[in-house]
């Protein structure tokens, strides 16, 4: 059951974390970010946009519940690039689960560390802004370290999706019993976003990221989905271009996450990096239109410019962080198109925003 060998956690800036490995024996790298849920460990680690990123659990306790592989993968695979966590628990007490977490993390070929104090590493983040940092339980040495450490590229102008997206379209839904045919973009999405889709009566098309927008239209769809995924936005031209011709054809648009920043750089917005982003089950957002609260499921690193949206004569503000004033949705005032930064489909939850899922297919019926 797993091991207790040291293992070392490096930030760029130097300051390191001594604790014990966790999955298999090795080193990885790439940008440190927490997530402040309390459950869905495992809805984390399959999120396609985490791909790149080494995660801090911030719960005490990541293990607990363990595994299991047929209601809670995002994807078909584990995506992220290292994990970062207080107590790993061995054991389980679920009874519906497949096996432990340790075992999960083997079979993907994940490298970890807990016995840390991620409460020291969360403030240090939140102090000194989002960096990369590496883990190994192979190289000891911080000035050893610290040389690999320099070989991770930075997210900021990283393009990633191509790395997430499948390779071949495939179709979700039953075609026959589906109101609406829905041109899904594959930037890094989630299956939990398709479910909501194909509950609401939508046939799905999923297409590799880089499809022309030409060879999507050949499908005739009702109306596009622009999906969540990792890496910056302002490095995927190729969407932007699609995304722009997909909005002029006056169909319905909906974009989530990654999405919602691709309609913004469409409408001729930018986006920029943010100082440690927001990941995880609680943030509070407010509906411009409805003047209701929601409290909201996030993972991002990059937002929308606000005072470009605010001097934009067809965008309008429809959604708003109440911790920092964040741009957390969008919409067109001159085509049915519509986005937001956080995740309605908010697996394993909360459920707040689900309804805009049924504002999308609402545009589809008008």
């Amino acid at each position: 059951m797993g091991h207790k060998k040291e293992a070392l956690l490096l930030l760029e800036d130097g300051t390191a974390y001594r604790g014990l490995a966790l999955g298999i024996d090795g080193t990885t790298g790439g940008e440190l970010c927490f997530n402040t849920g309390m459950t869905g460990y495992q809805e984390i680690y399959t999120d396609p946009s985490y791909y790149g990123q080494i995660i801090v659990n911030t719960n005490s306790h990541i293990g607990n519940y363990g595994v299991q592989l047929e209601d809670e993968e995002e994807s078909g695979s584990v995506k992220i690039k290292g994990m970062v966590c207080n107590t790993f628990s061995q054991v389980y007490s679920r009874d519906t689960a497949d096996f432990s977490l340790q075992e999960y993390f083997e079979r993907a070929k994940i490298v970890g560390i807990s016995n840390v104090d991620t409460r020291h590493i969360v403030r240090h983040v939140r102090q000194k802004g989002v960096m990369n940092a590496i883990i190994s339980s192979e190289i000891l040495d911080e000035a050893a370290l610290m040389e690999e450490l320099k070989k991770v590229p930075s997210m900021e102008g990283l393009e990633l999706s191509s790395e997430v997206t499948t390779s071949e379209p495939y179709f979700m839904g039953n075609e026959g019993n589906s109101r609406y045919r829905i041109a899904v973009m594959d930037y890094g999405i989630k299956k939990s976003i398709l479910s909501n889709l194909t509950q609401r009566g939508c046939y799905c098309k999923v297409f590799p990221a880089r499809t022309s927008f030409e060879e999507v239209m050949q499908w005739n769809p009702d109306g596009f989905f622009i999906s969540n995924g990792p890496g910056d936005p302002a490095s995927m031209g190729y969407a932007v271009e699609n995304v722009t011709k997909m909005v002029a054809t006056k169909k319905p648009v909906f974009g989530i996450c990654l999405g919602h920043q691709l309609l913004a750089l469409s409408s001729g917005i930018s986006t920029y990096k943010m100082h440690h982003g927001h990941r995880g089950l609680n943030h509070p957002v407010k509906n411009l239109q409805t003047g209701l609260c929601e409290i909201t499921s996030q993972n991002h690193g990059f937002a929308v410019n606000p005072e470009e949206i605010s001097s934009h004569p067809n965008v309008e503000i429809t959604h708003v962080n109440l911790n920092d004033k964040t741009i957390e949705g969008i919409r067109r005032k001159d085509y049915p198109a519509f986005s937001v930064q956080y995740h309605p489909e908010a697996s394993p939850g909360p459920h707040d925003s689900r309804y805009l899922f049924d504002q999308f297919t609402a545009l589809l019926n008008a």
